[in-house]
């Protein structure tokens, strides 16, 4: 085991006290460039109305999702001790896809007197139902390792959601463009009403995984160590799984699936800012959502006339990083 200098823990803390207010110049100047920068191409401040109206919901909503996606991903990373987690982990993306489809296969006019939209409705819905059957399922036989059996539960259930969304997109071949446009991602319909929406669920999933930073720092050294010393581990995971998905399951709701997000950012934060979750979690919040507006900006000007889904420009920055990921892994074993 190698034990740091006192020079070493006071280097690394001078440095991190640096990082959040960095963090925070780095969105605000994501804002600007994502207030700014579109498929009209750059447009002077008089142009308010546009800013508003337009872009900068899109935006809002861009760093909500963000945030949210990158701080549940660190977050099912500590609960499961697994660093290749993410904010899908357990089958809140193919619920909610499963929820989306049926909304489409209805077909949304026919639900145009409702109060609110059946979109994010079913798709919200769908992504908390299908985690709720995949915690129960895994608790149920899980008693000898519980983290373990609810990341098998999860990929049963994944593959059962996604094989009945399958069999239902063949009996609808019609809706299969709509489907897909959303499975890929869009903020291009961004509206206030959306940010809305989902804001309160979101800030509400952030404070309260925010709020057990230090208890997952302590389940980094296994859920034996961590009961020795007083913990209550199965409730600490229960309530990090519930909050993070709650806050997945709602901005999925209205982003569609956007991939790699959860595993990009809290990877290269703890590549620069160390793999302490009481400064990776506040990190993933407000980088994440700059992450997000910065990935969707590409999205808007790449295509004439047409966008390219953000879910694209994610996995394209997120696949080769993945790969990177398992390779130091690899090296360092």
């Amino acid at each position: 085991m190698i034990v740091e200098g006192r020079a070493g823990p006071a280097r690394h803390a001078s440095r991190g006290r640096w990082w959040l207010p960095a963090s925070i110049v780095i969105l605000l100047g994501a804002f600007v460039l994502g207030a700014y920068i579109g498929p009209a191409g750059a447009i002077s401040s008089a142009n308010w109305h546009l800013i508003w109206a337009v872009r900068m919901p899109r935006v809002a909503l861009a760093a909500l999702v963000g945030a949210m996606l990158s701080v549940a991903g660190a977050s099912f990373q500590g609960a499961f001790r697994n660093p290749l987690a993410d904010p899908y982990l357990l089958g809140v993306a193919a619920g909610s896809g499963l929820g989306a489809t049926i909304v489409f296969v209805v077909g949304r006019s026919s639900t145009r007197g409702w109060p609110i939209d059946p979109l994010p409705l079913a798709s919200f819905v769908g992504g908390l139902v299908a985690v709720l059957v995949t915690y129960l399922v895994g608790s149920a036989f899980g008693s000898s390792n519980t983290s373990l059996t609810l990341v098998l539960a999860g990929v049963a259930i994944t593959s059962l959601v996604t094989a009945i969304q399958t069999f239902v997109l063949y009996r609808n071949t019609e809706v299969i463009r709509e489907v897909y446009s959303w499975i890929l991602g869009r903020l291009s319909t961004a509206t206030w009403r959306d940010v809305k929406l989902v804001a309160p669920y979101i800030v509400i999933s952030c404070i309260v995984l925010l709020l057990h930073r230090r208890q997952l720092d302590v389940m980094r050294v296994g859920d034996d160590e961590a009961a020795s010393l007083g913990m209550q581990v199965g409730r600490v995971r229960l309530i990090v799984v519930v909050a993070a998905t709650l806050g997945t399951a709602a901005a999925v709701s209205v982003s569609g699936l956007i991939g790699f997000v959860g595993i990009v950012v809290p990877h290269a934060i703890r590549m620069l800012a160390g793999a302490s979750y009481r400064r990776l979690l506040p990190l993933t919040i407000v980088l994440g959502g700059a992450f997000l507006i910065l990935t969707d900006i590409p999205g808007r000007v790449l295509s004439p006339g047409a966008e390219t889904p953000i879910g694209v420009v994610t996995a394209f920055f997120g696949a080769p990083f993945f790969i990177v990921v398992l390779m130091r892994r690899r090296l360092s074993q």
